[in-house]
């Protein structure tokens, strides 16, 4: 394979676009190679690079079959299981903590600490 071609910011033609503007129209690359780049040029840095593929070469997206979706829901469900506690927290586990932030930062005073009024 040769070169690929390379045009500027906002000036590729008609048939070209990005993964993001395939998968808004309900594309995806099946399995074919780059077609071209796009290069947004920046001051005093490398230029920005975006990979361009053929919209009449794109496969239509495949659906999400049952089995994906309970896939995804046992995924994200562990994505959410504290490691330490065990319990659901309600929302992703921060990587830069491991556990849910009560194990993390545990109160000192206890649960049942009572405040002066």
């Amino acid at each position: 394979m040769g070169a690929l071609p390379v045009f500027r910011w906002r000036l590729a033609p008609d048939g070209y676009a990005t993964r993001r503007q395939l998968r808004a129209r309900g594309l995806r690359p099946g399995g074919q190679e780059v077609a071209a780049m796009l290069e947004r040029p920046r001051r005093r840095r490398p230029p920005l690079v975006a990979y361009l593929y053929r919209v009449d070469l794109a496969k239509p997206i495949r659906p999400m079959t049952p089995g994906r979706w309970a896939a995804l829901a046992v995924a994200n469900r562990a994505r959410r299981t504290c490691p330490a506690c065990r319990l659901d927290a309600g929302y992703v586990i921060p990587a830069s903590l491991g556990t849910c932030v009560p194990c993390a930062y545990p109160d000192p005073h206890g649960p049942e600490r009572e405040y002066p009024q």
